[in-house]
């Protein structure tokens, strides 16, 4: 675990405060945690989505796309969702790669579809797995308004192409990265099963961080590590600032 770990320490800007493990830690903060961690699942999903179809695919595949991410909003936006039949649904094994078509807007389009692909497979699946989790623990699934994390790493990305995709994928980086880094942190002090579930998660996340990581490098054709630094900076701020609110990937609590 310290070899998988070690680069991601190593690009992040901070630790995570132990103020914010300790406030993660209590008891009557599991419900916020896991309902913000399955949302997060779906929002890394959903973003990587995005990516693709603005970046990597025709219009005939984006539609793939929508039926495949269906259930899952179908599931999230319903004011009268059933967690046991979502998750006992019939579901199509069929891989859908294949049937997608990359298009040629990036010389990267090919790469960048598939890793995005197996990101957005496996983050559905953990969606479905913390999900599992909540149930079995009578946790209802409930639209938690999300931080803010993402959204004022976001507000830095600049807004003219290719830098745009190129800082689009390095936020995407850190927000893996951290995931990653939190996922370690918190496990030691859950319950067994949670803990074993986030430590069965690193190695996923610091693959997802080094696949954004590579896509940026290869489609800004340059060194990036000046922009990288840019955005150490930024993200090591809100993980070190105070924070009003609780959430997976939010401040030092207050």
């Amino acid at each position: 675990m310290q070899q998988l770990l070690a680069p991601i320490n190593e690009f992040l800007g901070c630790e995570t405060p132990n103020s914010w493990i300790e406030h993660a830690r209590q008891p009557q903060q599991l419900t916020d945690l896991l309902i913000d961690h399955c949302n997060c699942e779906l929002k890394a999903a959903q973003t990587a989505m995005m990516m693709v179809r603005k970046y990597a695919i025709d219009k005939s595949s984006a539609n793939i796309l929508k039926i495949w991410a269906k259930p899952y909003e179908d599931f999230v936006y319903s004011q009268a969702r059933d967690a046991h039949a979502f998750l006992n649904r019939d579901v199509k094994k069929n891989d859908i790669t294949n049937e997608l078509v990359a298009n040629h807007r990036l010389s990267i389009s090919a790469d960048l579809l598939s890793k995005m692909i197996k990101l957005i497979k496996e983050e559905f699946h953990h969606f479905e797995q913390v999900l599992q989790i909540m149930t079995t623990r009578g946790i209802d699934y409930s639209n938690m308004r999300a931080g803010t994390y993402a959204k004022q790493l976001i507000s830095h990305v600049r807004t003219h192409e290719p830098l745009t995709i190129v800082d689009k994928l390095i936020v995407g980086a850190f927000i893996e990265a951290r995931s990653c880094e939190r996922f370690a942190k918190i496990a030691p002090h859950l319950d067994d099963e949670l803990g074993k579930f986030y430590i069965s998660l690193l190695r996923s996340e610091a693959r997802h961080y080094q696949d954004y990581l590579s896509l940026a490098q290869d489609v800004a054709a340059e060194d990036i590590s000046d922009r990288i630094a840019y955005f150490r900076v930024q993200e090591a701020a809100l993980i070190m600032a105070d924070d009003t609110e609780f959430r997976f990937h939010s401040g030092v609590p207050v």
